[in-house]
């Protein structure tokens, strides 16, 4: 697995390590932290995928992509210096947002899940309908 992950199966993988910055006073990944993982996962998803965000931020046709909604499922604890990998899936995709669902796992376990729906704004935060050859290649690894 590279540094940026892996797409397999339409699954992006992306493996990380739980550092004591991490965790709160019990011992336990801080719950916020669970968010900075996804947002690590959809950035590394979009990176594999060869999307380059910074490319899309300059120029006068400034498109980002932001998170409009997130519900979140914390089932177990993660603790320091546990190895886990977030999951990252493409789901639905429609004018200017798109559906992923991620999960966090420690091995086999089940952490953390999010269904999050991501939106592509201009850079006055108007809706933009996602470019093809994006599209093209959210479907292509979906598959």
């Amino acid at each position: 697995m590279t540094m940026e992950g892996t797409i397999t199966s339409g699954v992006h993988r992306l493996p990380l390590r739980v550092y004591y910055e991490d965790t709160d006073f019990s011992g336990n990944v801080y719950h916020a932290n669970y968010l900075k993982f996804c947002e690590r996962g959809r950035s590394d998803f979009l990176r594999v995928l060869g999307i380059d965000q910074n490319a899309m931020i300059g120029g006068d046709t400034a498109l980002m992509f932001v998170v409009r909604r997130m519900l979140c499922d914390f089932l177990r604890p993660a603790r320091f210096d546990d190895l886990l990998v977030v999951e990252t899936t493409p789901g639905e995709m429609a004018g200017a947002r798109f559906e992923l669902a991620q999960r966090v796992l420690r091995g086999e376990e089940v952490l953390f899940t999010a269904g999050v729906t991501v939106a592509l704004i201009d850079g006055v935060g108007r809706p933009k309908r996602v470019p093809p050859e994006m599209l093209n290649a959210f479907r292509k690894a979906a598959r």
